[in-house]
């Protein structure tokens, strides 16, 4: 619950999954929210049906005003702002506000970070975490600055990275703990017990930009300890891939699940290797198991369903 006799009015600013799930959390412990921010409607899929992000759904679901500008510093857009004499903006997952919205509310606008801030700032703070084999992670509140991540830490939450987490199940673990901290920081700002700290960068700074498609090819010549974190730091989304080298030109294979086995053999390096059982990768130092994979024009599958259909002849590869 909210422990401040105050409850400050909020705007809620977001579009994913991610952050409809805070504010979902806000709705039930009853906050004060005048309004929510989000992306405006996009036309989606093969139909181009119109798709309404998560954050405007919920919204909707609760009579929420719901406010979807395509430029932040539209005249009109800020005006409707002003109007609503919010004392706090809350920020998940969205844009880089313009300094005449952040500096807006009197009680300040803050953001929550899918990390421990200041290692991975960037827009793929879960998938990095993962792909550099990271054993912690977790999530930040700070008040929004003129740069991208960089504001006076509020407060912070570790979150463990289990060894077999995937970027999938690292995203809702920082969920849970980020609709928990997100509470604690309203309450913290509403009574006025707020210490923010500049934040600290004496360690080297892990970055986390943008993730595209060239990112997510394995090299099967780097170790396989570094194949298996790619693997998992991008499973389910966007997927690790490779070229799948058997009957005529090679297909592009998606990997979502594997693990890596450390071992001597005196297999070919990036030969495939099939048993009733297993599905495997020969690389330098062992094996990569694969266990979930998707083929072209298929849905991801489990390794076991494909063995019996799966036609492999003796020199098949991938790289």
């Amino acid at each position: 619950m909210n422990m401040s006799n105050h409850k400050p009015s909020i705007v809620f600013m977001g579009t994913p999954h991610f952050a409809a799930h805070i504010l979902a959390t806000l709705i039930d412990k009853q906050y004060k929210l005048t309004a929510v921010v989000t992306v405006a409607d996009k036309a989606a899929g093969r139909g181009k049906k119109i798709k309404e992000s998560a954050v405007k759904q919920l919204a909707i679901a609760h009579h929420i005003p719901c406010l979807q500008p395509t430029n932040l510093k539209d005249p009109e857009f800020v005006s409707q702002l002003e109007q609503l004499k919010a004392d706090i903006f809350v920020v998940v997952a969205f844009r880089m506000l313009p300094e005449v919205v952040w500096t807006m509310p009197k009680q300040g606008t803050f953001n929550l970070h899918a990390s421990l801030l200041p290692q991975y700032r960037g827009a793929a703070p879960i998938n990095w975490a993962l792909i550099n084999g990271e054993q912690k992670t977790g999530v930040s509140t700070f008040f929004i600055d003129k740069k991208i991540d960089t504001g006076a830490i509020i407060d912070q939450q570790e979150v463990a990275i289990e060894k077999e987490e995937t970027a999938g199940s690292l995203h809702d673990k920082l969920m849970e703990a980020g609709s928990v901290l997100v509470c604690k920081t309203i309450d913290a700002i509403a009574s006025g017990s707020v210490v923010s700290k500049p934040q600290k960068t004496t360690a080297p700074l892990k970055e986390a930009p943008k993730i595209f498609k060239e990112d997510c090819k394995i090299d099967w010549s780097k170790p396989g300890s570094s194949i298996q974190n790619l693997i998992r730091g991008l499973s389910p989304y966007p997927g690790a891939w490779c070229y799948f080298h058997n009957h005529g030109d090679p297909l592009i294979l998606k990997i979502a699940n594997g693990f890596f086995e450390e071992t001597i053999h005196n297999d070919k390096i990036n030969s495939l290797i099939k048993s009733k059982k297993e599905l495997k990768v020969a690389l330098q130092d062992g094996y990569m198991h694969l266990t979930e994979i998707q083929l072209p024009g298929k849905r991801m599958m489990k390794v076991q369903e494909l063995l019996n259909g799966l036609s492999l002849r003796e020199n098949a590869y991938v790289s």
